[in-house]
């Protein structure tokens, strides 16, 4: 749980751009894992859902700090 929240407090202090290529990263990670369950590598399950979960705190961050934008507006 202490990990989780490390990771979200890093995501927070990251800028708009940083969040879109840490998006972009995660994604070409989860087609590699994806690649690699394909070809039955087991150990890749858990760390794809591991990404995932990363993926989705991440773009919970992008469309919040995109509403808060608006709301300013």
């Amino acid at each position: 749980m202490a990990k989780r929240r490390e990771e979200i407090d890093r995501l927070r202090d990251l800028s708009d751009a940083d969040l879109k290529e840490e998006a972009a990263r995660i994604k070409e990670s989860l087609f590699r894992l994806n690649f690699k369950l394909a070809l039955g590598d087991m150990d890749a399950v858990k760390t794809v859902r591991r990404e995932k979960k990363s993926l989705a705190r991440l773009r919970t961050m992008m469309r919040q700090r995109e509403l808060e934008q608006a709301a300013t507006k």
